[in-house]
């Protein structure tokens, strides 16, 4: 059964960081393109980064690109965000998508709010 678990999301002050973790079990976790989505209340859902099978390519929405860094570890099946000099306008629901070919798997979520 495929699974991908966010963690790591809550609230922080604007300036402040996070680190998002996405655990995945179920597939060839390393054989994947693992990306960070987001969406906020009353908009589509945006790419905010990607990191190929391998690690050695990775990609940033321009909104994020310099404060945003996406990283894998293949020997845990994990991907990361650290997200660094958060803004409220980065307050979204992540999720974590896994894409290879034309299969994509998605995990439920985490909250990431900011505000003070």
């Amino acid at each position: 059964q495929v699974q991908l678990v966010e963690s790591g999301g809550g609230l922080v002050q604007p300036g402040g960081s996070l680190r998002l973790s996405c655990a995945a079990s179920g597939f060839t976790f390393s054989t994947y393109t693992m990306s960070w989505y987001r969406q906020a209340p009353g908009k589509e859902r945006e790419l905010v980064a990607s990191i190929t099978s391998g690690g050695a390519s990775t990609n940033y929405a321009d909104s994020v690109r310099g404060r945003f860094t996406i990283s894998r570890d293949n020997a845990k099946n994990t991907v990361y965000l650290q997200m660094n000099s958060l803004k409220p306008e980065d307050t979204a629901v992540y999720y974590c998508n896994a894409k290879r070919g034309f299969t994509r798997y998605w995990g439920q979520g985490t909250q990431v709010t900011v505000s003070s």
